[in-house]
């Protein structure tokens, strides 16, 4: 099975290819571009040229599903719904933070993002296997519910999370996203993980004069 996978819930753009059953991938990341909306299909397109194959080639798709900033994040998920629908095949959508942690060394580990706005979305994990969260906080406010041996936290960040273990700067990567992919399921409906209202917000309605008189149509 040849599976796509796309990551837009960080500032760097993650897509690869990933052949689950003879195990090569193919990766291409671009990292800090916070450009996704401009970047995605292009970079997709050049990774199936670096791959030899073509989208019709592809069998399925997983997309991180964030947390992650609202624009980014809707990106990538209405992209990898996009290609889906087009070619006729499965979107598998999974939590980004599930697939950093799968990176990281085994044991008891905290994965934390950056949620601007000075807020940090983080979750705890146990072998891999997610313990608390997904959630977002301001990072003075992050109270651990079990101690860690292990984190991933963005360099920007690493001084204002107070966790001193050993720590590393990671994001998602193909391999990651596709193993932490139920691939043998039927895909659920994509459901992006905001954990906040975005900053848009409706106007408030502005109060009429009591001079001009009330009509109903």
């Amino acid at each position: 099975m040849l599976v796509l996978a796309i990551d837009t819930s960080t500032p760097d753009l993650v897509t690869g290819l990933v052949n689950t059953t003879t195990g090569d991938t193919v990766d291409r990341t671009l990292p800090g571009t916070r450009a996704h909306n401009e970047q995605l299909t292009p970079t997709v397109q050049e990774l199936l040229i670096d791959a030899g194959v073509a989208f019709a080639d592809i069998d399925a798709i997983v997309v991180g599903c964030g947390p992650g900033p609202f624009t980014g994040l809707r990106v990538g998920m209405a992209s990898a719904q996009a290609f889906g629908d087009a070619l006729g095949i499965p979107v598998h959508g999974v939590c980004s933070l599930d697939a950093i942690a799968q990176r990281l060394p085994s044991g008891r580990s905290l994965v934390v993002t950056d949620a601007r706005r000075r807020e940090i979305y983080w979750a705890t994990y146990d072998q891999g296997r997610r313990t608390h969260g997904p959630d977002v906080v301001a990072p003075a406010q992050l109270v651990l519910p079990h101690e860690v041996d292990v984190m991933s936290v963005p360099a920007a960040l690493s001084a204002a999370v107070d966790v001193d273990v050993d720590k590393h700067d990671l994001v998602p990567d193909a391999t990651s996203l596709v193993a932490v992919a139920d691939l043998t399921a039927a895909p659920a409906p994509l459901v992006p993980l905001y954990l906040r209202r975005p900053d848009a917000k409706e106007p408030k309605p502005r109060p009429q004069s009591p001079a001009i008189p009330q009509v109903e149509l």
